[in-house]
């Protein structure tokens, strides 16, 4: 166990456009540098701000779209201890149900594409996304999900799904 690490709440924001397909952006900064990710970003917790409020407020910081809590879904969270050795993480994954059909345009953290599902496959994603992050959103995408991942710098990240509640419309 990892003990002494700053602990950071987070929203991730999963938006597509009228033809299903993805929106990302190209990160221009840390996490993720270099990085196609779904956008979001950290709660203002000084302030006592939910999950569902950063998740309003980062679409319209990043994407300039205006949205309610009628607008978006909770999909999953996630709890990583010691990412990347340097923190660890509650990341809430909110899936936009509002569609998203106008690029934003770039911003200092970022630049924007639309992306289909199997297009995301050959992606600069990270390890993480490409490997849990993403197949737990598509299985669970209308449903929810809850999941923990325990860093281990000697033998790697060990995954747990604590809670699992597919659509099963979709399936």
């Amino acid at each position: 166990m990892q003990n002494n690490l700053p602990f950071k709440v987070a929203t991730l924001l999963f938006c597509f456009n009228s033809q299903d397909e993805t929106l990302l952006m190209e990160r221009r900064k840390s996490p993720n540098y270099g990085l196609w990710s779904p956008c979001g970003g950290k709660l203002m917790t000084e302030i006592g701000e939910s999950p569902y409020a950063c998740a309003i407020r980062e679409a319209k910081e990043e994407m300039d779209v205006d949205l309610t809590v009628d607008d978006i879904t909770l999909t999953g969270v996630i709890s990583e201890c010691g990412y990347e050795g340097t923190g660890h993480w509650l990341i809430f994954l909110f899936e936009v149900l509002k569609k998203i059909d106008t690029l934003p345009a770039d911003m200092r953290e970022g630049r924007f594409q639309f992306f289909s599902k199997d297009a995301l496959e050959d992606l600069k994603i990270s390890r993480t996304d490409q490997e849990q992050i993403w197949p737990l959103f598509w299985k669970h995408r209308g449903g929810f999900f809850s999941a923990h991942c325990h860093t281990d710098p000697k033998t790697g990240d060990h995954w747990v799904i604590e809670e699992t509640k597919a659509d099963m419309k979709r399936q």
